[in-house]
């Protein structure tokens, strides 16, 4: 079946949903028509990041008129925080449209109806990792999702957009360095789009790895994609990790970590003594959850995850305090960020269990509705995958290097670094979402396409998929669980030369096999996954140092991973070599600040 639009967005999560809105909306004001095609690999709503992420209680980051220092220039404080905890090696300019852009983007979501807390009509802000400022807006554990709703209601009122759902786009068509169009499978069934411009809004390639809180299939379609297609990805080693719950894939922090939980491993033994690891440094945990090689805490991620590596698995317990630990021990101003936290006195604080109940009672709600009763049942927990920070590298306009093709959300790159404030990334899909909607638009204003040679090129791009299969070929699922193993045990928290060269040759080797008999979405899945392995990989050996998340160590027992080297003030950018099916990693220099 062909189809033919204007903008094609690929995606439906909130950077995909802001992009196909942004560009009706601008088409709109300047009284011109439009048709917006948006594809959804499942249907819209119930799947994607956006509308299946929690945590304890799920910032946006955002620099109001309100917010802390206050002053016109309030959001240069913000720009310089998203390229500082980046490692400086993001493109500033592109943290300052962040910035910039933020109060607006807020602003919006709010006239959609999204229940930011208030009090007294003024958006309540809190601090997050990453900033000294209160910048992080909130609804609950629930921002993500009620962002998500709000944009569906309002895609509801665009009669020039209409939704694909239950589409695989598998590849880009590009002419003469211009996309042109897009391929892909509908129940199985061949499908090609006709566009002028395409937006990937794809998120993240969290199904290369087995311990992840993403949704299912997130298989970095958007990446490969873009490989494919001549495009760059950046900053591919820079995955955020963090606790979080394995059977309800919740992102543990801020205040789970603040009640102070007893870490114990299957024997039940308190592992954290055998590290030089505090009861504080538990606590500041809560506000240093992914793991950063800039702060202490990492050791905490490290020692979960030796525990698990060896075969073992780790669980809190919230009904008795670690071992030596009570209340009264912590820190001074550990304990009055307590109080300043305290929702629900209940009058006691003696038990991790009791003082998660007083600071975050909506947390321990939320846990019971899901089967787990935290007053009497430990939590299973795991360093998890559970954001990329790099991407389809971008500029100013969300545009990446093929013409007509944008990129926004966590499938773009440049604009965040090693790390981000906590609540940057939903920021992220609403600014560049936006700019890229309307970048799309602009762009299909002005341009043509030859619909006979898209086709053309569309029917020889399905006749290659056929050389991927064959009888005698591996089974998909092992191909799989073999990628997931090596990128969990090599990629993960604790890396070193020898173990990510040895995830590189089960990349390579799986390449080379073809698969059983299978439907195609699912074969190029696995296509796509392993490209995204080998691009973070590459990447990963490149940089022989550490920074945010990345912990390189000279051997796997190391205590402390290597130390930061400023030589590796760069971003890493990846292309793939067409002749060579390989991906090349190359070093290159951000956009500085401006002296």
């Amino acid at each position: 079946m062909i189809y033919k639009a204007d903008v094609l967005v690929v995606g439906s999560g909130g950077a995909g949903l802001r992009a196909a809105i942004a560009a009706c909306e601008r088409a709109y004001e300047s009284r011109k028509r439009i048709k917006v095609l948006l594809a959804s690999k499942g249907k819209i709503g119930s799947c994607g990041t956006t509308a299946l992420a929690y945590s304890d209680r799920m910032a946006f980051h955002v620099t109001l008129p309100t917010t802390e220092p206050k002053g016109e220039d309030n959001w240069k404080y913000h720009a310089k925080d998203i390229y500082e905890i980046g490692g400086l090696v993001s493109d500033y300019d592109l943290a300052e449209i962040l910035a910039k852009n933020s109060a607006d983007a807020y602003f919006y979501l709010d006239s959609l109806g999204v229940p930011f807390v208030k009090e007294n009509g003024v958006p309540v802000q809190f601090v997050t990792d990453g900033s000294i400022y209160a910048r992080a807006c909130f609804t609950g554990p629930d921002t993500a999702v009620q962002i998500e709703k709000a944009l569906i209601r309002k895609l509801g009122e665009m009669k020039d957009i209409e939704v694909l759902e239950d589409v695989m786009i598998s590849d880009l068509i590009v002419v003469n360095n211009k996309v042109c169009g897009a391929i892909g499978f509908k129940e199985n069934q061949n499908i090609i789009i006709l566009a002028k411009a395409i937006v990937l809004a794809t998120g993240g390639a969290g199904s290369i790895y087995k311990s992840n809180v993403f949704p299912p299939r997130m298989t970095g379609d958007g990446y490969a994609m873009a490989l494919r297609a001549g495009a760059q990805l950046v900053n591919m080693e820079f995955i955020q990790i963090g606790l979080s719950s394995p059977k309800t894939k919740l992102a543990c922090s801020g205040s789970i970590m603040r009640c102070v939980p007893r870490f114990v491993n299957e024997k039940g033994e308190e592992f954290l003594l055998n590290y030089p690891i505090t009861y504080n440094d538990v606590f500041e945990k809560g506000a240093t959850w992914p793991i950063s090689y800039e702060h202490k805490t990492c050791l905490i991620d490290i020692a979960v995850f030796r525990e698990i590596a060896r075969g073992g698995k780790v669980f809190w317990d919230f009904t008795q305090n670690p071992k030596g630990f009570e209340f009264e021990h912590l820190r001074e101003d550990l304990k009055q960020r307590y109080y300043k936290e305290v929702k629900n006195q209940i009058g006691s604080r003696k038990t991790p269990y009791e003082r998660l109940c007083e600071i975050n009672p909506q947390t321990v709600e939320w846990f019971l509705k899901r089967g787990i009763d935290l007053r009497n049942q430990m939590l299973e927990i795991a360093p998890s995958i559970q954001h990329f920070q790099g991407g389809v590298k971008i500029r100013e306009n969300a545009n990446t290097a093929i013409e007509g093709l944008y990129a926004c959300g966590e499938c773009a790159g440049g604009q965040h670094g090693a790390n981000r404030p906590g609540g940057n990334a939903l920021l992220d899909t609403q600014v560049f979402g936006k700019i890229a909607g309307e970048s799309s638009f602009e762009f299909a204003l002005n341009t043509s396409i030859d619909e006979e040679s898209i086709v053309c090129q569309a029917n020889r791009l399905f006749e290659s998929y056929k050389s991927y299969i064959a009888e005698d070929g591996i089974d998909l699922e092992n191909a799989i669980s073999e990628l997931n193993r090596v990128m969990d045990l090599y990629a993960s928290v604790v890396r070193h030369q020898d173990g990510l060269q040895k995830a590189l040759m089960k990349i390579e080797e799986l390449k080379t096999r073809k698969i059983k008999p299978v439907e195609y979405e699912y074969l190029l899945e696995l296509k796509n996954m392993l490209l995204c392995a080998e691009a973070v990989v590459k990447s990963c050996i490149l940089r022989d140092e550490s920074r945010g998340p990345h912990l390189m160590f000279e051997n796997y027992s190391d205590l402390w991973p290597k130390p930061r080297d400023e030589r590796y003030n760069v971003y890493h950018v990846c292309r793939l070599n067409k002749e060579t099916n390989q991906i090349e990693v190359f070093p290159m220099q951000s956009v500085k600040p401006k002296a």
